[in-house]
Parts: structure tokens; sequence; C-alpha cells
């Protein structure tokens, strides 16, 4: 066989090895000089005329149009000759060695959460090739569209977040598309070059695992504790025997909630972050029969929230998992510290993002965010002058304290409210002592909060937006583990009447997420409520069903946008 290609001017081309090329922080093919050489046979400037149609004649910004621009400017600077077909003497035409493998990927996507019908499409088929310049393009050009949407897909997914709810504040991921497309075709093992763009965070990988034999008809699950009053130490009830079993106590005679019940129960709840009160009360009975129902596009969705996490996150980092109502230290992939957290509210929700934690302010001020001033503070002060004195608040113009008695109130208005709003350090202050800062523009942090009884809760979505923290003196302690010269010690001897603030000298990434799926050490799967819906909505997005229904309907009105669609 006479293979339908000139040789590849590229480093990678003949390089053998397995190298990922990623584009962190551009978009690769748009980010240096684009060369558009001359067709130099008749297949490359058919190629190269289909290419040009799809191109010039797509809507800007669309997928065809961002997917023809890639197809466009890798092809024209090697001559638009292709890479994936060969032909025999008789003139039969062929997908190459290394697209057969590919093939072979594309059947079994659905192991990987994916859908093989988005690469394995119509146009693939090589009937009717042989002598057609023209079929032979549109086959050239349709598999390397498939390749990139499937590179696309598994490293960093198929859905763009932003386009299922804008508190998903996560920029998609970029590869670098030439390079990627001639090491495929080029490398003796394209299926090894794919794989390197999967996630390689454990949980990602458990859950991929997890998929492979989930049965939504036969999904394994604790044997179940009936429903029923909360049990109390001390008190008789017909569970008891099946509750001893699953906590792995022997049976005894009798029905009473004992002692021996309610130490094992109070260990279970501390490794969920329950309330450890040895009380088995709605939650822990939830937590029990192993949280809510796990469905298989529950998995694929969180599969897919992990292609949106960052590669990297991180040797030392923060993580907020919003359904968990749970933070976490994490050194080389292993669990140092955790505590429980409130999040926002479904009206006032936690964004979803990556950053750094750039310093630790003591006796914080809190600058009033402009949306609680102008729905809660502004009417407050307009109904009672004293409302600010008696909140421990400032009311500032041109950055200046004023006295709100010195206000005509008679020309303010709530829509014309000219006033920034901040409450001083102090023991009511709704940062408490401390807040741990990563400028963003959601004016989202870690703080420490006056309001101690909500962590008690077993839902705490009860913030603005803000993250706060239970135990904010633990968390600072383990946070700054890595400084030699800042301390728990040394942050409660500047607590006071002065905001001051600390600088680390290494930022900490910190991710604040939102898994509705976690892999506990044993391997198990642990199912947590979906509090603002995402997990709902991106089931939906991906057009998944969920055993026993129709796919859920999407509550926002913004179009769902996938990565490189078909």
């Amino acid at each position: 066989m006479n293979k339908i290609a000139v040789c590849l001017v590229v480093a990678l081309a003949g390089a053998g090895g397995v190298f990922p090329v990623y584009a962190q922080e551009v978009a690769g093919l748009a980010a240096s000089p684009v060369i558009i050489a001359p067709p130099q046979s008749e297949l490359a400037q058919t190629i190269k005329t289909g290419l040009s149609a799809t191109y010039y004649g797509s809507a800007k910004q669309t997928v065809a149009y961002n997917e023809a621009q890639k197809l466009y400017f890798f092809y024209g600077g090697r001559h638009f000759e292709p890479i994936w077909l060969d032909q025999a003497a008789n003139g039969d035409v062929t997908f190459s060695a290394p697209a057969q493998k590919i093939l072979k990927l594309f059947e079994s996507a659905a192991d990987e959460g994916l859908r093989p019908e988005d690469y394995l499409t119509a146009n693939l088929n090589t009937a009717g090739a042989k002598g057609e310049p023209l079929k032979m393009a549109a086959l050239e050009t349709a598999f390397s569209a498939a390749a990139l949407r499937y590179a696309t897909h598994i490293y960093t997914g198929r859905i763009v977040p932003l386009s299922v709810s804008e508190n998903l504040d996560i920029t998609p991921k970029k590869l670098d598309e030439a390079a990627l497309l001639v090491q495929l075709a080029t490398s003796p093992d394209p299926v090894a070059v794919l794989a390197a763009l999967e996630p390689t965070h454990p949980e990602f990988l458990a859950l991929k695992a997890a998929l492979v034999n989930f049965d939504d008809k036969n999904n394994q699950r604790p044997a179940q504790i009936a429903s029923g009053p909360t049990l109390k130490p001390g008190m008789s009830d017909p569970r008891v025997p099946a509750l001893r079993a699953r906590l792995g106590l022997p049976p005894v005679d009798g029905l009473v909630y004992d002692d021996a019940l309610v130490e094992v129960m109070k260990t279970f709840q501390a490794s969920l972050s329950l309330e450890v009160d040895g009380v088995m009360g709605p939650a822990t009975l939830v937590a029990l029969n192993g949280g809510l129902q796990i469905t298989r596009a529950d998995i694929v969705a969180n599969m897919e929230r992990w292609r949106w996490m960052p590669r990297d996150l991180g040797a030392f980092n923060v993580l907020v998992n919003i359904p968990e109502y749970r933070l976490s230290i994490n050194r080389n992939g292993a669990e140092e510290y955790a505590t429980r957290v409130v999040v926002g509210t479904v009206k006032n929700q936690t964004p979803v993002f990556s950053d750094n934690i750039r310093h630790v302010v003591v006796n914080p001020y809190w600058n009033v965010p402009s949306s609680i001033i102008k729905g809660e503070i502004a009417p407050a002060v307009m109904r009672n002058t004293s409302y600010t004195d008696r909140q421990n608040m400032d009311l500032l113009y041109n950055g200046n304290p004023v006295s709100p008695s010195q206000v005509d109130w008679s020309q303010v208005s709530v829509n014309n409210f000219p006033f920034r709003v901040r409450q001083r350090p102090g023991p009511g202050n709704a940062l408490g002592q401390i807040k741990f800062l990563f400028p963003n523009k959601h004016d989202v942090y870690l703080h420490d909060t006056p309001s101690k009884s909500l962590f008690a809760r077993s839902a705490r979505a009860f913030s603005h937006g803000c993250v706060r923290v239970e135990n904010p003196m633990e968390f600072a302690g383990a946070l700054m583990e890595n400084e030699a010269n800042i301390s728990r010690a040394s942050l409660e001897a500047m607590f006071g009447p002065s905001e001051r603030w600390v600088n680390p000298e290494k930022q900490i990434p910190v991710h604040i997420a939102y898994f509705t799926i976690r892999v506990a050490p044993d391997g198990s799967l642990r199912s947590y409520g979906d509090v603002y819906g995402h997990n709902a909505a991106l089931i939906a997005a991906m057009g998944l069903k969920v055993a026993g229904s129709t796919p859920a309907i999407v509550a926002d009105t913004a179009p769902v946008v996938d990565q490189l669609a078909p």
C-alpha cells in the first residue's frame, strides 16, 4: 500500500513516545503566526477547497467555525496533504493503522462516560471513496475533526461550564490541536497519546472504574435501614438489629439503642463530617443507607466535572466541596485536615472556581457587598438611622465615614444609595476574627463567623455566597504549616480592634468544587444532595437519561455549549 501523504515536517514526527501537548494559557494554533502553504496535489487542493468553504461559510464564533478554522490552519501548514488515509494499488481507500486504532477507541467511548456517536459519524464511511478526491478529502478532514473532538472531550469535558450556569466560573483548558494531530498520526500507540489527556485525579479514575460495570438496576447499596422516628440513646426500636449489623456490631437480645451502638454511631458520623451526637436522625439515616441513590448519569456528570478541574490541583491545596459542606487540606493527594463549612444559599450561590489564597486577614473589616447593601442595609438605615451604629458599621462616602444623622435622607433612595458600608472588627463582625483571601471577581472567600450554631445542621447552605469555616483557627494553623513565620499562635496573638494583614510566602491553591459523588478511602461511592441543581442541569445538558425517567429539564435559559460538538 502507498501512503497518500508527504513527510510531516514537525518536531514530533516519528517521536514514538507519548508526549501530550497542552496549551494551558493560549488557544494553540491561533497563538502563533499562521502560514498557509499552497496545495501540491489534486487531493490536497480538494481538501483546501472543502475546508475553505466551511471555514469562510460559517458564522464566526460558532462550533462549526472554530472547528473549521483549526483544521484549515493545521492542513494549511502542511500543503493540505492528508495523514489518515491509505490507498491500495487498485485505488481502494482505507483508514491508516493509527486511524484504525483510534476508531476502536471511539467505539468504546461509553467507558469514558462519552458518546460513541459523537465520533463515529456517518461521514467516516470509506465506501465509494475510490477514485473520488472530493470524498477522500471529506473523509480526511472528518476524521481529524472527530479525533480533535474526542481529545477535547476527554481532556476538558464535553460541556462548557458557563453554559450550564453562570456560577460555574471555569475556563475550559486548551490543547495544541496541530501538534496533537501530528502526534496521533505518527505515534505507534495513538491510544496511549489520547489516554495521557485524561485526568489523573484518583477520584476520577475511581469513578471511571465504577462506570465500566455499573448497572442502574443492580446498584449495590448497603442493607437499607427503614425510616422512622429519630433514634436516641436508651430508646427501643425494631430497627436496632439491622442497625447493629450495618455498623458491624454483634447481635444482642433486645431492641435497645445502647451505649455500644451510640459510640459506633459517633465514629460513623465523624467519618462523614456529620454532627457527632450518636443520634440517628434523618441525615445520619440517609448516610447509613449509602446516601442518595447513585445512577450511571450521576457518575458520568461527576466525571465531567473532574475534567473541568485543573490537571494539577497543587501539591498542597484546599478543596471545598459545596454539596458535602466540607473543606479539606490535601498534601500530595492525602487529606491532612478537614472541617465543616457553610456555603451560599440557593439564591446566593457559592460560585465554582479555582484560585490561590494570597492573604490572611485578622480582625477583618467586612466590606458589605453592594447586593446586600441594596437588599438589606439601605432599607434598614433609611428606616432607622441608628441601624449602622447598632450593627457596628460605618457609612462611607468617597471613602470617608459619615454620620447617618448628617444625611438628608429625603434625597436618598434604595436605588440611588451613594454610600459604601463596612462593619468594624469586633465580636459581632459577620466575618468573625479571621478571613482567608483569594481576590476574585465574585468577592467570595473563606472566613470565620459568629453564627456557630449553623454548623450543627446537616444541610448548611445559609451564607450570602462566601464559605464560612467551622474551626477557622485550626484551619489557619493547618494552612500555614509550610510557613516559617506564620502559625496559629502568631495569628491569635494579633486578635484585637485593628485589622491586620498577613501575606504567606507561598500562595495556596484553593478549589471550590461541586461533586455530588465522592470516593471514600475504602473505594466506595458516597453521594450528596444536589443543593444548587448543577448536577441535574449537567445531566440534562449532556443528554443523559436517569434510570426510570426522562432527562431533566435545564432551568437555566442560556443555551448549553458542547465542546467541539459534531
